[in-house]
């Protein structure tokens, strides 16, 4: 089985405004494979919004992405197919840290005319999985790898650096779940 970690950025405010009025400006994801989940490949995209493309000083500060990563970028229709050619045709489920990229990329895909893949809809909630198995409230990314001893590397809130400590606590969590379970364990 492969495990797409994904963390999406957005263009967002200050203020709090409805989700149908974000756009996905940043797609981050890790590959992992096997029964050991070794990071295998990455996906990295900028994306350029088409509703509001100027991105607010707020989403500046909050995610380093300047306004020429996403002028020079392409539009979502165009990142969506390399980051689904990326991923390829094997067995795989999707991953994220919450519910919050699943409910963007439905959003997204709406906005651009594009159904939304079937294999997106098993999605694993590892912020979800992670409050579960350490039977704990929900929490954030930085909190679970605090508790797991872990360094917060990169930038938070770019999507790369993001996936990448995310694709950290997956990689101790994902063993625990009943996906690994009913995919490696079970089978031998």
């Amino acid at each position: 089985m492969r495990y797409i970690i994904v963390d999406l950025e957005a263009t967002c405010w200050k203020q709090r405004t409805q989700p149908e009025r974000m756009e996905i400006i940043e797609i981050g994801s890790i590959l992992l494979t096997g029964r050991s989940l070794e990071v295998t490949d990455e996906f990295s995209r900028f994306v350029r919004p088409i509703n509001e493309p100027i991105l607010s000083e707020f989403c500046k500060e909050l995610t380093s992405i300047k306004q020429s990563d996403i002028d020079g970028a392409n539009y979502f229709k165009t990142v969506f197919a390399e980051f689904m050619d990326w991923i390829g045709d094997a067995s795989y489920r999707i991953c994220s840290w919450g519910e919050y990229d699943m409910k963007q990329f439905r959003i997204d895909c709406k906005r651009h005319g594009i159904s939304f893949p079937k294999r997106f809809k098993k999605h694993i909630n590892l912020k979800q999985e992670f409050a579960s198995i350490k039977r704990i409230r929900s929490c954030g990314m930085a909190v679970a790898l605090q508790m797991l001893g872990m360094p917060l590397h990169g930038k938070h809130h770019r999507a790369i650096d993001d996936v990448r400590n995310i694709a950290k606590i997956a990689k101790e969590i994902i063993p625990m779940t009943n996906y690994f379970i009913s995919n490696y364990l079970l089978k031998d």
